[in-house]
This record gives structure tokens, sequence and C-alpha cells, in this order.
């Protein structure tokens, strides 16, 4: 007894060696516009609150980043005054 159920499920793959067979300018910018929205469909978008709790994550992130930054640059500045005199 054989299975062919397994062989018939699986689709038919574009031979990109074949010339002529690709399909129209149109036809691929319609597909790719279907697999975008199919895409945008799965993903799990945050709810208002949680937008609002990760920007102010990211800005208080962003904001001590900076300032630790400013801080070893601060530092670094008068040390190399401090060596070569200015």
């Amino acid at each position: 007894m054989s299975d062919t159920l397994g062989e018939a499920a699986v689709p038919e793959r574009h031979d990109p060696s074949s010339p002529g067979s690709r399909p129209a300018l149109p036809a691929r910018i319609a597909l790719f516009y279907r697999q975008v929205v199919a895409e945008l469909r799965k993903v799990i978008w945050p709810t208002r609150k949680e937008l609002i709790t990760y920007t102010w994550v990211c800005i208080f992130f962003i904001v001590g980043v900076a300032a630790i930054v400013a801080v070893y640059d601060l530092v670094f500045t008068k040390g190399v005054l401090k060596v070569f005199g200015s």
C-alpha cells in the first residue's frame, strides 16, 4: 500500500532556470503585497499601555547611557589635559 497523499500535498516549485516562466512584474508586486499583509496579521501588536511603558523604558535607558558616556568623556578629557597639559 503506497501513500500518495504526501506526494500530492507537495506544491510544485518554481524553476528559476527556465526562461520566460517568471510571473510578470505586476503579479510579483501583488504577491509581495499579499504576503506582507498576511505577515502583518500574524503580528501581536502591543496595547497602548504597553507601548507607553516600552517608550518610557527606552527613553530612560538612552538618557542613562548618554549620562554615562558624558561622565566618561569628562573624566578622560580631564585626564588627557592633565597628562599633555593645556
